[in-house]
C-alpha cells in the first residue's frame, strides 16, 4: 500500500483539482436547480462512480490506449463533449422540475436510476480524467507497498470519494438557493445558465487537444 506520506499527498492533490469546478460541479448544480438535494446528492454519487471507473481503466492499462491512440482519444473525447452538450439542451428545455415542490424533488426509483446514470456518463466520458490518472496515479504508488494495480484502485477510489463529498456540496448549495428562490421565474433563470455553461464546456471539451 501507499505510505501514510505518499497517500496525503495524494489527497493534496486531488482536493486541488476536485476544488476547481468542472462539468460534475456544473451538471450536479443544475440537477439541484431542477430537482432538488436528493437529485443533487445521486447526481455526485453517480459522477463518483464514473469517476471511478475512469480510474480503473488507467489502473488496469486500458487507460492507456487513450493515452497513445490519437483515434481513441478522439473517440472518448467527442463521446463526452457531445454528451454534456445533451445535458446542456436537455436542462435548457426542462420546465417540468422547476415547477416542482420540494415534496416532488425525489421523483420515482426510475427517476433516481437515470439521474446516477447521467452522472455516470459525465464522470466516465471525460479522458482528461483517464489522461490525469495515468499521469498522477503512479507518482503515488510504493514501489515495495504490492500490487500496484490495488495500490491504483484504491487512490482512484479516494479520487472519488473526496469528488462526491466536494460535489455533494455544490448540490447542497444549489439545492439551498433553489429551495429560497420559490418562484419559477428565478428558477428558469438559474437552471438556464446552468445549461447554458455545459454547452460551453462541452465545446471546450471538443476543442481541447490531449496534454
Amino acid at each position: 500500500m501507499p505510505s501514510t506520506a505518499q497517500y496525503l499527498g495524494f489527497v493534496v492533490a486531488s482536493l486541488i483539482l476536485i476544488l476547481i469546478p468542472g462539468p460534475s460541479v456544473m451538471f450536479t448544480v443544475s440537477r439541484a436547480l431542477a430537482y432538488g438535494r436528493t437529485q443533487a446528492v445521486l447526481t455526485a454519487w453517480g459522477n463518483a462512480i464514473g469517476t471511478f471507473a475512469a480510474a480503473t481503466l488507467a489502473a488496469v492499462g486500458l487507460g492507456a490506449l487513450i493515452q497513445e491512440s490519437a483515434l481513441a482519444f478522439a473517440i472518448v473525447k467527442y463521446a463526452g463533449a457531445a454528451y454534456l452538450v445533451f445535458l446542456g439542451v436537455k436542462a435548457l428545455r426542462d420546465r417540468k422540475g422547476l415547477m416542482a415542490g420540494p415534496e416532488d424533488e425525489a421523483g420515482s426509483p426510475k427517476r433516481a436510476l437515470a439521474t446516477m446514470a447521467e452522472g455516470f456518463m459525465v464522470g466516465m466520458l471525460n479522458p482528461k480524467t483517464i489522461l490525469f490518472f495515468l499521469a498522477i496515479l503512479p507518482q503515488f504508488v510504493n514501489a515495495g507497498g504490492g500490487s500496484a494495480t490495488v495500490q491504483m484502485l484504491l487512490l482512484g477510489a479516494t479520487f472519488a470519494a473526496l469528488a462526491a463529498a466536494c460535489d455533494t456540496v455544490w448540490g447542497l448549495v444549489a439545492a439551498a438557493a433553489r429551495d429560497v428562490l420559490r418562484r419559477p421565474r428565478p428558477r428558469l433563470i438559474l437552471a438556464r445558465t446552468g445549461g447554458t455553461a455545459l454547452i460551453g464546456l462541452g465545446i471546450a471539451a471538443a476543442a481541447g487537444e490531449r496534454a
